[in-house]
């Protein structure tokens, strides 16, 4: 088999294609490749799906189509599972490390791509995919399978994760007025009239509809029903919702009230159009709505697709659903969430949905809740901060259920990219003054980890200080403190502030029993020997990387050595900080820590600075940081390396100025050392002087005197 007629279809072609000869040759030229992944883009209705369709139509090879939506159930790659249609896990054996679990799930697709190669995957509307399946995409582009084509779709905004450099980005615009003409011309012919294409209507019809392929087909479409080519003259604003709304709403009156009601269920049921459901939720026949979709199907509101009905497009969808009234919305969601209730296993990211929109507060919760435990349970840290989040929105739920939210939450969004969004409902929390004392320690050790991975370092150095006198269990307060005792993080406290700490920290890890929580305070402990200089520090790592200290806990192993790393750099200690990059390296290769990956880049960049090596480390340093999503609190350090190596006065004073606004002494030190520097040797001796004298103060404020070689030594001169 191959082509489209082998796999889970694309919508089927509805009108004549025109224009797009370049993209079409663009597209086959990738198809022609060993391996390809390509994205087209742009906004809804412009003609992505219709193009990949179009290019697909006589592939050599099978295709899959995999559709994206933000109301499955989660499920890891779930897009792929369902196109692949798989019936068996593809991990099996025991429970993994959540970042091995992940980066092994995505070999294992790979891998199974791979097997069912050569191989055609259409991966439709990206912007709504699973974390994991964005994941796989930049997996693809990392680590290339031969026989393998990705073609994707998405709608992209301000706020979406860039897609990695490898993939090639084709951008889908409107049509142009030539392009619209052949449009309207071949749509026209029912009519038999060459004036309906006059340049007057063509300039009117590119006007209104802003070039937009689906919007001319639907416009059209209207002219040939009603037979009346100056209709659409009535939408002076030219809007294309407006004008959309108004040719539907057109359309829809020729059918009917029955059609019309039938059609606005569907339309709030979900974008396929089963008559069942329609027909539970409505009170009625399942026999008259299977004929109401049939009228709707032929006045060209609805397609076959899989054997089933769907909105040509949801576009579409939208302004049907928009034309219900809110109140019969309201009642048709609560149906439809009633009829769901009767499925078992319960799809409680449905389930949830509906509640929302049916306006039932606790039902919306209690789904909502139980749809990120079940993305939680899966590793899906950003699906289950995703529904968390919509629970936020109701102040009168009880105390004792914003607080269980809230923590999930603050768990959640560790570890995901809702951190922004998270932050503002943690802190409003912790300013309630009955918060219980558990839940203020936990929410504070939450928010403070997130302030610090999103480069608030003084401002989360203080929440996690604020949290620790709450918090309850003694490994949680031993990793609290275990993480203030870190030297390179804020300014205003003295190193023997950090090694207090540190020492409490490692009496709660003793109290605990637990064996990683002991691991965690060993790390902080020779993280601070090494910035204080401590000639034993080195001889102690080696003793603790030899022996069993690391047994069965691989990641932690692999961030000990990167940490050490980072210290040793901090202390010119290169050689000591190329061997643990090196180990680190190969810990975090082993086991696919992805997580861990851009530590390791950051490390290896300062080692390629201070060791001389140049070539191509300012594309690498670029490439790094236009993926900030990867590790936010790295970015600073990056910026650093990048104006060290361009020797760049305004990246060492934009580097300056962002640590000294965020208290991050770290790298405000080495960002002051180096413009010091800069400054000296073109000429500006007193101002490089004064900058070098703010690097030692900064220095002695801490109390670590190895910080400081660089700057004294540029005094000095």
């Amino acid at each position: 088999m191959s082509s489209l007629a082998a796999s889970l279809a694309l919508p089927s072609a509805t009108g004549p294609f025109v224009g797009r000869a370049e993209l079409l040759t663009a597209l086959r030229a990738e198809l022609a490749k060993p391996y390809a992944l390509v994205v087209l883009t742009g906004e809804a209705g412009v003609g992505k799906t219709r193009l990949v369709a179009e290019v697909l139509a006589d592939s050599p090879v099978p295709v899959i189509v995999a559709h994206c939506d933000d109301l499955r159930e989660p499920q890891p790659l779930g897009p792929l599972l369902d196109g692949l249609r798989l019936t068996r896990p593809l991990v099996d054996g025991p429970p993994l490390d959540p970042d091995a679990d992940r980066a092994r799930l995505l070999r294992a697709m790979a891998t199974l791509l791979r097997d069912r190669g050569p191989l055609v995957v259409a991966l439709e509307d990206l912007q709504m995919a699973d974390p994991a399946t964005r994941e796989l995409v930049d997996h693809l582009a990392a680590h290339p399978v031969p026989g393998l084509t990705v073609l994707i779709t998405m709608r992209e905004s301000p706020s979406a994760r860039p897609l990695p450099a490898a993939v090639r980005r084709l951008p889908v615009t409107p049509l142009g007025r030539d392009e619209v003409a052949a449009l309207a011309t071949a749509l026209l012919i029912p009519l038999d009239t060459a004036a309906a294409t006059h340049d007057r209507f063509v300039t009117h019809l590119y006007e209104r509809t802003a070039g937009i392929p689906f919007l001319v087909e639907e416009v059209v479409r209207s002219l040939v029903t009603d037979g009346d080519v100056e209709q659409f003259r009535r939408h002076p604003d030219g809007a294309v919702p407006a004008l959309l709304r108004d040719v539907l709403q057109g359309r829809l009156s020729h059918l009917g009230d029955t059609v019309r009601e039938i059609l606005g269920a569907a339309a709030a049921i979900g974008p396929a159009a089963d008559p069942h459901p329609i027909a539970v939720v409505l009170g009625a026949g399942e026999h008259t709505v299977a004929a109401a979709l049939a009228q709707a199907r032929d006045a060209g509101l609805l397609h076959e697709r899989d054997g089933r009905l769907w909105f040509r497009h949801t576009l579409a969808r939208q302004v049907v659903y928009e034309l219900v009234p809110p109140g019969t919305r309201r009642l048709l969601h609560l149906r439809a969430a009633r009829l769901l209730e009767e499925q078992k296993p319960r799809p409680v990211a449905r389930l949830a949905h509906h509640y929302r929109l049916a306006g039932s507060p606790a039902d919306h919760v209690r789904n909502a809740e139980a749809a990120a435990d079940l993305a939680a349970a899966q590793r899906d840290d950003a699906t289950a901060a995703r529904f968390l989040l919509a629970t936020t929105v109701y102040p009168d739920l009880p105390r004792p259920v914003r607080v269980r939210l809230a923590v999930k939450l603050g768990r959640s969004a560790i570890e995901s990219v809702a951190q922004t969004d998270a932050i503002p409902v943690l802190r409003r929390l912790l300013a309630d003054r009955r918060l219980p004392p558990g839940a203020r320690g936990d929410l504070g050790l939450a928010l403070g980890r997130m302030l610090r991975q999103q480069g608030d370092a003084r401002e989360g150095y203080d929440e996690i200080e604020r949290a620790v006198p709450y918090l309850r269990q003694h490994d949680r307060r031993a990793r609290a403190l275990a993480v203030l005792s870190a030297p390179d993080t804020v300014v205003g406290r003295h190193v023997t502030a950090h090694q207090r700490l540190c020492a409490e920290a490692a009496a709660e890890a003793a109290l605990s029993g637990d064996p990683s929580a002991r691991l965690a305070v060993l790390i902080a402990q020779l993280s601070l020997a090494l910035e204080t200089g401590d000639p034993d520090a080195e001889a102690a790592i080696t003793a603790a990387l030899a022996d069993g200290t690391f047994a069965g806990y691989p990641r932690e192993r692999a961030r000990a050595c990167l940490n050490w790393a980072q210290g040793a750099l901090h202390t010119d200690r290169t050689d000591v900080a190329a061997g643990l990059l090196d180990t680190g390296r190969r810990l975090v290769d082993d086991a696919d820590y992805e997580r861990l990956r851009p530590v390791v880049e950051l490390t290896a960049f300062g080692l390629d600075l201070a060791a001389g090596r140049h070539d191509g480390l300012a594309e690498r340093l670029l490439h790094f940081l236009a993926r900030p999503y990867r590790l936010p609190l790295a970015m600073a350090d990056a910026r650093l390396h990048l104006a060290r190596l361009r020797r760049d006065e305004a990246g060492l004073r934009a580097v300056v100025a962002e640590a000294t606004r965020v208290g991050a002494v770290w790298p405000l030190v080495p960002a002051r050392t180096a413009l010091a520097d800069l400054l000296i040797s073109s000429g500006r001796a007193e101002e490089g002087r004064a900058e070098a004298r703010a690097a030692l103060d900064l220095v002695a404020g801490k109390g670590l005197p190895a910080w400081g070689t660089e700057a004294t030594r540029l005094l000095q001169h």
